[in-house]
C-alpha cells in the first residue's frame, strides 16, 4: 500500500513538475478533415523497402537487405511536415502500427507524415532470408545497436527529400520499441528531436533494477481480480509437481489440459511451467479495459476473468488443475477457436522468434521470485545457468552489462525531451524510469495503465489518467516541433 501512495505521488510530482513553471495544456488547431477521412485512413499504409547495411559499423561486410516500412502520408500537411516515426520492436511491424492509435490519432493535429519501421529480423526483414536463423554468421547482426543504425539511416533517407529536409522527427515506441525510442533520442539528438518512450523498461538490467519486482507487480494485479486468485496460482506449482511425478499425473494432465505435445520428461514439465509464467505475465501486461486483440485476443480485464475461475481457495489436486487451465485459458483461447495447447511460444501471433536470441545477448533483464511475496515458484537469479543455457541454444555467452554500458543505466542526467510513460498494472514498470530525469525528459506514471495503453487508440472506457497522459504527450510534442522549427527558421527561410 505505501508503494501504491508513493507512485501515486509520483504522478502529481511528474505531471506537475517538469520544469519549474506549471504547464497548461492548449487546444491543437486541428487539420480541416472530416471524421470519415480519419476513419477511412485509419491504419491504411504503403508497404515500402530500403536497402540497408547488414552491419553498419565496419567496413569488412558488403551484405545489404530490404528493410520493411509502412507510410501514411494522409495527413501530411505542407514541406517540411513532421515525421512520427514508430521504432518497431520485436515482431511483425503490421501489428504495431495496427495497435499504436496514439499516432494515427494526432497526426492529423500537427499535419504529421506516419512512418513505422520493421525492426531487422522481425517479420519480413531478415537480413539472410530464410538463412537469417542458420548460426552467428547470419544471426549476429541481430543487436539493438544495429536496429538504431537502420532507423537513422531510414530516417536521412527521408530527409534527403526536398520537401522532409527540415522536417521536425518524433519517435514513438512500445515496450522494446519505447527503449529504442528513449535510446535512439539519447545516442542521436541530431537525429531525432523527441521520444515518447511508453513502457520502457530502460532499467530493467543488471544492479539496477530489483529483480523480484517484476513479480510482485504481476502478482498485484491478480490480487485486484481476487484475493484468492494469487494463492491458488501459488499453490498450483506444488500440485504440478506433485502430479507430473509420476506417468498417470503426466497423462491426466496432458489429457486435460489438452497439450499438443504430451509431458514425457522433467524438460517438458519445466517448459510447461514457464509457459504458465508467461500465461500470467501476459495477463497482467494486457489487462486493458476493453476487449482487445493485441499479441492475443482478450476480454476486458483479462485479469479478472481468468480470477473468476480462482475464488474458490479450498480448491486442491485436479480441481485446482481444471480452475487453473480454465483461468489460463482466457489468454490461450478466449476465442474457442485453439485445438490444442502448445507450450513452445505463448505469444505466436506476434512472431518474435529472434527475441530469444537477444535475451541471450544484450537484452539480458534479471528476474527472480521468491514465493511468497508472489505467486510464482521461488526462482532465484542464476547468471551462470542462464549462460549455460544461452551456450546451449546459441553457443553463444549474454553480456549483462552491454546495454548499460552502450546506452547508460544509473546515470541518464544527460537524456532530453523524452517522455518516459509507465503504468501501475504493468509488469515493466519495474524496470521504467518512474523519475524526472531533467526539465525535458520526464516521466508520467498511469495508475490504472497496462502495458503501453497511452499509445493505443482512445477508447470509451479509458481511465482519466492515461487520457491526461495522451495530453501530456501532446504537449510536449508540440514544444519540440516549436523548438526545432525555431532553431531551422534560418536555413528554410
Amino acid at each position: 500500500m505505501m508503494w501504491f501512495k508513493t507512485t501515486l505521488l509520483l504522478l502529481f510530482f511528474a505531471l506537475w513538475q517538469p520544469t519549474s513553471q506549471h504547464i497548461f495544456f492548449n487546444r491543437f488547431q486541428k487539420q480541416s478533415r472530416s471524421q470519415d477521412e480519419l476513419d477511412s485512413a485509419k491504419y491504411k499504409y504503403e508497404t515500402k523497402t530500403i536497402d540497408m547495411p547488414v552491419d553498419h559499423f565496419s567496413f569488412a561486410l558488403p551484405d545489404t537487405f530490404k528493410l520493411r516500412y509502412l507510410v501514411n502520408d494522409t495527413w501530411q500537411s505542407g514541406k517540411n511536415a513532421p515525421i512520427f516515426f514508430y521504432t518497431g520492436n520485436e515482431g511483425s511491424i503490421e501489428t504495431f502500427a495496427q495497435n499504436t492509435g496514439f499516432m494515427w490519432e494526432i497526426a492529423p493535429e500537427f499535419g504529421a507524415l506516419l512512418i513505422f519501421a520493421e525492426h531487422r529480423y522481425y517479420g519480413e526483414s531478415m537480413p539472410y532470408g530464410n538463412q537469417s536463423f542458420n548460426g552467428s554468421r547470419h544471426l549476429g547482426y541481430l543487436t539493438s545497436q544495429q536496429a538504431l543504425a537502420d532507423y537513422v539511416d531510414l530516417i536521412q533517407y527521408l530527409r534527403s527529400k526536398l520537401e522532409y529536409k527540415y522536417s521536425p522527427v518524433i519517435v514513438f515506441g512500445g515496450s522494446y520499441g519505447g527503449m529504442l525510442s528513449a535510446w535512439i533520442r539519447m545516442k542521436y539528438p541530431h537525429i531525432v528531436q523527441g521520444a515518447i518512450a511508453a513502457s520502457a523498461p530502460i532499467l530493467l538490467f543488471n544492479g539496477i533494477a530489483e529483480c523480484e519486482a517484476f513479480g510482485r507487480i504481476v502478482t498485484s494485479d491478480f490480487n485486484s481480480g481476487h484475493p484468492n486468485c494469487p494463492k491458488l496460482i501459488r499453490k498450483s506449482w506444488d500440485v504440478i509437481n506433485n502430479m507430473t511425478s509420476t506417468d498417470k499425473g503426466k497423462m491426466w494432465l496432458s489429457e486435460n489440459w489438452k497439450l499438443c505435445q504430451p509431458l514425457k520428461n522433467a524438460s517438458d514439465v519445466k517448459q510447461l511451467k514457464s509457459f504458465l509464467v508467461d500465461i500470467y505475465t501476459n495477463l497482467a501486461m494486457l489487462n486493458y479495459p476493453y476487449e482487445a486483440n493485441f499479441i492475443a485476443p482478450l476480454p476486458a480485464y483479462p485479469v479478472n476473468a481468468a480470477c473468476k475461475h480462482l475464488t474458490n481457495e479450498s480448491l486442491t489436486g485436479t480441481e485446482l488443475m481444471t480452475a487453473i487451465y480454465n483461468a489460463f485459458n482466457v489468454f490461450i483461447n478466449y476465442t474457442k477457436e485453439t485445438k490444442c495447447l502448445n507450450t513452445n511460444d505463448s505469444t505466436p501471433e506476434l512472431g518474435a522468434r529472434g527475441w530469444s536470441y537477444q535475451v541471450c545477448t544484450e537484452m539480458v533483464m534479471p528476474s527472480c521470485m521468491n514465493g511468497v511475496n508472489d505467486m510464482f515458484e521461488p526462482d532465484s537469479w542464476n547468471f551462470d545457468e542462464y549462460t549455460k543455457d544461452c551456450m546451449q541454444q546459441y553457443s553463444i555467452k549474454p553480456q549483462q552489462n552491454l546495454a548499460c554500458e552502450e546506452y547508460g543505466c544509473a546515470d541518464l542526467s544527460t537524456a532530453t525531451n523524452i517522455v518516459f510513460s509507465n503504468g501501475l498494472l504493468d509488469p515493466w514498470t519495474s524496470g521504467g524510469v518512474l523519475r524526472n530525469l531533467s526539465s525535458s525528459a520526464v516521466a508520467i506514471i498511469i495508475p490504472e495503465g497496462a502495458h503501453h495503453l497511452d499509445l493505443r487508440s482512445s477508447n470509451v472506457n479509458d481511465p482519466y489518467s492515461v487520457i491526461y497522459a495522451r495530453k501530456y504527450h501532446r504537449y510536449f510534442i508540440k514544444i519540440w516541433i516549436k523548438e526545432y522549427r525555431k532553431k531551422t527558421k534560418r536555413f528554410i527561410n
